[in-house]
């Protein structure tokens, strides 16, 4: 069943030779370099979430897993809820200064954004 997943190959164009197996080519996930060598920022925002204020953390690279790490340990160090999404993490109120300590203490460059 697994050989037949046809989503992944949307964009192939029929094949008349019978001897022809599709590869999918995954592509490897990034490598998260160091703390120190990341820069990332601290803003508010409030559009699009009805007047409530959220933390944004943006500017991280590196692994989808690696983000999600850092999104759960700012979580449970500040006490609030929030989310990891578009490479962005995301924390309920207004927690700038808070996270932006707590970033520059686990090695990352961290900025307090707007």
């Amino acid at each position: 069943m697994a050989d037949n997943d046809w989503k992944k190959r949307l964009g192939v164009v029929f094949s008349t030779n019978p001897d022809f197996q599709y590869t999918n080519e995954d592509e490897p996930e990034e490598q998260t370099p160091e703390p120190s060598k990341q820069r990332l920022i601290v803003r508010i925002d409030r559009s699009g979430r009805g007047g409530k204020q959220v933390t944004l953390v943006e500017g991280f690279k590196g692994s989808s897993d690696d983000l999600k790490e850092l999104g759960r340990s700012l979580k449970v160090k500040c006490g609030v809820g929030g989310s990891v999404s578009d490479g962005q993490i995301i924390i309920q109120g207004d927690l700038r200064d808070k996270v932006t300590n707590l970033l520059t203490q686990m090695g990352y460059n961290a900025k307090r954004g707007n």
